[in-house]
Parts: C-alpha cells; sequence; structure tokens
C-alpha cells in the first residue's frame, strides 16, 4: 500500500505535518484550485490511499482515477467541492474537522460586519484620499439589534457567543438542529427560514451549501427582510443569489454586506461587488488562521489515520455515513 496522502491545495500546518511524518507517510500536494483532471494525475501518479481535501473538486471521475483511495478528509467542514454520494458508492468515507475553526470563522464574521455597520472602508479610503467626512456623519449602533443566525453548527453557535458580548438578540433557524444547540445561548428558535428573514436587522448564513439551499437567499427572500438590514457570509457564495444581493444593496433595502465567500471562486476581476462600497468582501479565509490551520490540519490527518488503522472515528465526523450504509459499506470502525 503507498504511503502516500495528497493534499489538493497549500501546504499544511507543521504540526500536521509532523503527524503524517510520525505514521510514515508522506504528503504532495497540487496546485491551488487544480481541475479535475489534474488531481486525477496525481492520484495516479502516487498511488496516494488518503486526500486532504483544500481546493478542486473531487468528483466521480477522480475516485475512478484511485481504485487505491481509502478516505477523502476535508481541511474544514464544507464538502460542496466533494461527491459524497460518488464517494459512499465507491465506500469511501468523507471525513470533516467539526468546529475545529469555529471560533476563526466566528471572528471573521463579527470583524465583517463591524466593517460594514460602523462603514470603516470606506472611511479610511476618504481620510487616505484627503476628506475629512465628520460634518454630516451619522453611524450605526447594533447593540439592541436582531442576528439572525442560519444554521445552528459549531460556527453558528460561536458567532452568537460573541454576538451576545455586543449586545445582540439572538434568533436562529436549523431544522436539523436539536433544542439544545439553541437553548445553550438563549436563541430563539424561528419556525421556518421566513420567519428568521422578517425579524433578522443582521443575517448571518452558517449552513451548507446543498441544492436545497442554492441561492436560498434570493430575490424574494431578502424582500422579507428588514429595511437597512445587513447580510454577512461566511459559508459559501453559492447560497446568495449575487445579483439580487447587489440590487438590494444598490436600492438602499439593504444597508451592505459582508462577504467571505463567492459562487465562483476565484471571482473574476471585474466582479459588480468590487465596485460597490456597502459590500465588504475578503478571499474565503475566514478560518486561515495559524491556530484553526493546525486544529483543522490535525483533525483532517487524524481522521485519515483513523480510518486506514481501523481506529474508531466519531460518527459526526463521517458526512456520507448514511449513504455509506445505503449503499451497503458499512464502517465497522465508527463509534457506535
Amino acid at each position: 500500500m503507498s504511503k502516500t496522502i495528497l493534499v489538493t491545495g497549500p501546504d499544511l500546518d507543521p504540526s500536521a505535518a509532523k503527524l503524517v511524518a510520525e505514521h510514515g507517510y508522506e504528503t504532495v500536494h497540487t496546485p491551488p484550485y487544480a481541475d479535475s483532471e489534474v488531481i486525477s494525475e496525481f492520484l495516479k501518479k502516487t498511488g496516494a490511499v488518503g486526500i486532504v481535501s483544500r481546493m478542486g473538486r473531487l468528483d466521480a471521475n477522480v475516485m475512478d482515477a484511485a481504485p487505491q483511495l481509502r478516505v477523502i478528509s476535508k481541511h474544514g467542514v464544507g464538502v460542496d467541492n466533494i461527491d459524497i454520494a460518488a464517494a459512499a458508492e465507491r465506500g469511501i468515507p468523507v471525513l470533516v474537522a467539526t468546529g475545529a475553526n469555529a471560533v476563526s470563522v466566528a471572528e471573521h464574521a463579527i470583524a465583517l460586519l463591524l466593517n460594514c455597520a460602523k462603514r470603516i472602508l470606506p472611511l479610511d479610503a476618504g481620510l487616505r484620499a484627503g476628506r475629512w467626512e465628520k460634518p454630516g456623519f451619522s453611524g450605526r449602533e447594533i447593540a439592541g439589534e436582531t442576528l439572525g443566525l442560519m444554521g445552528m453548527g459549531a460556527i453558528a453557535q460561536a458567532t452568537g457567543r460573541i454576538a451576545q458580548g455586543l449586545g445582540l438578540r439572538l434568533i436562529g433557524y436549523d431544522p436539523y438542529a436539536p433544542d439544545s444547540a439553541f437553548e445553550a445561548l438563549g436563541v430563539t428558535r424561528c419556525a421556518s427560514f421566513e420567519d428568521l428573514l422578517t425579524q433578522s436587522n443582521i443575517l448571518s448564513l452558517h449552513c451548507p451549501l446543498t441544492e436545497q439551499t442554492r441561492q436560498i437567499l434570493n430575490a424574494e427572500a431578502i424582500a422579507r427582510m428588514p429595511e437597512g438590514a445587513f447580510v454577512i457570509n461566511t459559508a459559501r457564495g453559492g447560497l446568495i443569489d449575487e445579483a439580487a444581493l447587489l440590487a438590494a444593496v444598490q436600492g438602499g433595502h439593504l444597508a451592505g454586506a459582508g462577504l467571505d465567500t463567492f459562487a465562483i471562486e476565484p471571482p473574476a476581476a471585474d466582479h459588480p461587488f468590487f465596485a460597490e462600497p456597502r459590500i465588504v468582501v475578503t478571499p474565503h479565509i475566514g478560518g486561515v488562521t495559524r491556530q484553526a490551520g493546525a486544529r483543522v490540519g490535525v483533525d483532517a490527518v487524524r481522521g485519515i489515520f483513523q480510518i486506514l488503522e481501523g481506529k474508531p472515528v466519531p460518527p459526526e465526523r463521517i458526512i456520507n455515513r448514511k449513504l455509506l450504509d445505503a449503499a451497503k459499506a458499512p464502517l465497522e470502525n465508527v463509534e457506535k
């Protein structure tokens, strides 16, 4: 069996690389955002038995190019770049690093919110351009406003904890989360997404991108939000109808948006968001901190070795567990 793990993208944190070496394996890296054909060639050339998925899509063709592949471990939690059904059909578990980057992403969500609400970037640009814009300026206080959390996973909960310190009222919607996830933070549970929208002065997206959630924040949904609301997205760009969001900001219904993700990444150089100062954008780096990188990298690598060595794996970390069972490929090394 090959002693190679393929990483689709940048280097792993040194602590994760050390764990790989301690198990007698080596890592090989693809270029950032490599396409499926390039990833397939790397798998054929290296005979890698595990993948740490960072950038680039892992589809059925990639998996078919690597019959030796035993496990895919996401460097994070978003698996929209992985065909999890195809993996299950081939008996390949797909793991996620649940909660490992939650604090970093939550901090970034709040940073985006404060930048939008306090208009930090345009005020900074104006001052550097020689304008003193204090006369006539009127800012906005967010304490006492309502933050709506779309999704109640680890990142949403971490965001909520920080938001409470800013005096925000918390509401949330997640049809799959237990009541305990809401009760632990004192989050008011909404009965529907529509109910969440109508009450949210600030909407923060924390749900996965699926066919059901793709462009869930469209023109109709945005129209339900209070006038002057903000949208924050540190999840996946595909959750938002980008044209509808831009129109709502330019038309004044939304006060602004803070976005760490785009529908297509990297975005085109002439993306219309770049010309709108009320939309603050960052290049999908919410979870890219030294601390989160270490936790996520170690979790991703540890999961691979747990599978390869037949050691117990927490069931919540196997994102396609039910599909594996349905495909008659149950894992014996899953904690019950």
